[in-house]
C-alpha cells in the first residue's frame, strides 16, 4: 500500500492518494471468503461444504469490495493521525471508475479541506462591554403586575375598564383573515385609551398602532408578538376584535401569596417581598448579562481572528455531509454563517488545547444532579439523598445513547471556553436601564 497527500497550500486543500495491490488485499479476502462457505447456503450442498470456488465466484465481489473499503477507511483515519493532519469536517472521496471483476491494482483518492494554524489574541488585546442593569421603578411595577395577573382573582366582565385586558384578534385593516391572537393591556395604551374603553366581546376597534403605544417598536412587539423589525414597519390602521374583557383583582399582600411566590417562609413581610422581587429580578438580568457578555466575546473573536478558511472545500462539504438537507443554493446563502460557525469552532478547540480544558465525569454528573433537584425544588437536598439519585443521573445521561452525557459534556466545556476567554479580556461594565438592555438584546 502507498499514500500520498498532494497539499494546496494556497487553496488550503489536499488530495490524498491510495494504491493497493493484491498482495495488500488478498490475504483478508481470502480469509473472509473461507469464513463465508462456513454460513453460506446454496441448494444442493449441505452448510459449511460450499467450494470455496464457487463462493467466490457467488459474492467474492461484494466481499472484495467490502474489504477495501474496510482497508481504505483505516488506513486514511492511520495516515491523518500519524502525520497529524487537521482537517475540516472529513475526506471526500474522488468518483472513480473501479471495476472489482478484472482490476487486481487500484488507486482510489480523496479530497481534504485543512485546517490552518492561527494564533489568539494577545491577554488583554480585546475589550468588551458588560452592560450592568439599573432595576428601575416601571420595571418593578411591571414585575407586579404580572405577580397580581398570576396569583390575582381573573373575571370576565361585560365591559371593559382602564385597566383591563382585552382578549381577541389583532390584524391589518385591509388584511384577510381573522388575525393573530392577543391579550391588549388598556393600561399600555398611550395614546387614545377611551376607546378602548367600554368594549364588549363582539365589538371591534379600529386605530393607529403605532400611535396607540407612542411608537415605541418595543411595546408593539411585546403586546402583539410581532417581532421588532415587524413591529417597526407595522404602519397604518388596525382592527382589534374583542372576544372578551379580562379582569385581575390584585391579591392580598399577605403570607399565603409570599408562600406562594417564593416557597415556604422564604419571606415574611411585604418589606422583604419587595426586596426579594428586587433581587430576583437583578439575578434574571445579570444572568442575561453575562450571557450577551459571552456572545460580545465570541463575536469580536470570531471577526478578529485571522484564520483563513478552505473556502469551496467547505461548501463542498456542507452539502455532502447534509444530503438531502442542503443544497449548494442554501448553503450559498446562509455560508457567512456557515463560516463563523466554523471559525467559532476552531478558536474554541484551539482554547481547549492550549489550555488543558478538561471536563470529568463527575462534573457532568454533578451537573445533571444539580438540574434534576432543581426540578424537584430541592436545591439543598442532603447528602444521602443527593448520592441515592445519582443512579439516576447515570441512567438519564445514558439514555439515547449518551446523547444526553454528550450534551452535558459540551455544555459545560463551552461555560470552560468562555470562563477562560474572559480572564483575557478586558471587561468595562457599562451602566443602563432594564428598559435600555432590552432594546439593546431583544
Amino acid at each position: 500500500m502507498n499514500i500520498t497527500l498532494d497539499k494546496n497550500d494556497e487553496q488550503l486543500t489536499g488530495l490524498l492518494k491510495v494504491q493497493l495491490t493484491e498482495a495488500d488485499y488478498a490475504p483478508t479476502v481470502d480469509k473472509q471468503i473461507k469464513e463465508y462457505t462456513k454460513r453460506a447456503q446454496v441448494k444442493g450442498f449441505r452448510p459449511g461444504m460450499v467450494p470455496v470456488g464457487m463462493v467466490r465466484k457467488m459474492y467474492g465481489k461484494g466481499i472484495l469490495a467490502e474489504e477495501i473499503n474496510k482497508m481504505l477507511g483505516k488506513s486514511v483515519d492511520a495516515y491523518i493521525k500519524e502525520n497529524n493532519i487537521k482537517l475540516l469536517g472529513e475526506p471526500l472521496p474522488v468518483p472513480s471508475d473501479v471495476n472489482f471483476e478484472t482490476d487486481k491494482d487500484f488507486e482510489f483518492q480523496f479530497e481534504l479541506g485543512l485546517l490552518p494554524d492561527f494564533e489568539l489574541p494577545a491577554e488583554g488585546a480585546l475589550q468588551v462591554e458588560r452592560h450592568q442593569v439599573t432595576i428601575d421603578e416601571e420595571t418593578l411595577n411591571q414585575t407586579n403586575e404580572q405577580i397580581a395577573r398570576q396569583y390575582g382573582e381573573t373575571t370576565n366582565p361585560e365591559e371593559s375598564e382602564a385597566g383591563d385586558y382585552l382578549f381577541g384578534k389583532l390584524k391589518k385593516a385591509d388584511e384577510e383573515g381573522e388575525g393573530r391572537t392577543i391579550l391588549l393591556p388598556i393600561a399600555k395604551i398611550t395614546g387614545d385609551s377611551a376607546q378602548f374603553v367600554g368594549k364588549k366581546g363582539g365589538d371591534a376597534v379600529t386605530f393607529d398602532l403605532q400611535a396607540a403605544f407612542g411608537n415605541d417598536a418595543a411595546t408593539v412587539s411585546s403586546v402583539t408578538g410581532l417581532s421588532k423589525e415587524e413591529a417597526a414597519t407595522a404602519t397604518g390602521d388596525y382592527v382589534f376584535n374583542v372576544e372578551k374583557v379580562n379582569r385581575t383583582t390584585a391579591p392580598e399582600m399577605n403570607q399565603e401569596l409570599f408562600d406562594k411566590v417564593f416557597g415556604p417562609e422564604a419571606v415574611a413581610s411585604q418589606e422583604e417581598f419587595d426586596a426579594k422581587v428586587r433581587e430576583t429580578i437583578q439575578s434574571n438580568y445579570d444572568r442575561e448579562s453575562d450571557g450577551a457578555l459571552n456572545n460580545s466575546i465570541v463575536e469580536q473573536l470570531v471577526s478578529t481572528v485571522e484564520i483563513k478558511v478552505p473556502t469551496e472545500f467547505f461548501k463542498k462539504w456542507l452539502v455532502r455531509a447534509n444530503e438531502g438537507k442542503l443544497t449548494p443554493e442554501k448553503v450559498e446563502e446562509h455560508y457567512s454563517d456557515y463560516e463563523k460557525e466554523l471559525k467559532w469552532s476552531m478558536i474554541r478547540n484551539k482554547v481547549v488545547e492550549d489550555a488543558g480544558l478538561k471536563v470529568s465525569n463527575d462534573e457532568i454528573v454533578d451537573r445533571t444532579l444539580d438540574k434534576i433537584m432543581g426540578q424537584f425544588n430541592m436545591p439543598n437536598m442532603p447528602d444521602e439523598m443527593r448520592e441515592s439519585m445519582r443512579q439516576y443521573a447515570d441512567s438519564f445521561l445514558k439514555q439515547e445513547n449518551g446523547k444526553n452525557y454528550v450534551s452535558e459534556y459540551e455544555a459545560i466545556l463551552a461555560e470552560k471556553v468562555l470562563e477562560n476567554l474572559r480572564g483575557k479580556v478586558v471587561v468595562t461594565d457599562k451602566p443602563v436601564t432594564a428598559e435600555e438592555f432590552r432594546t439593546l438584546h431583544s
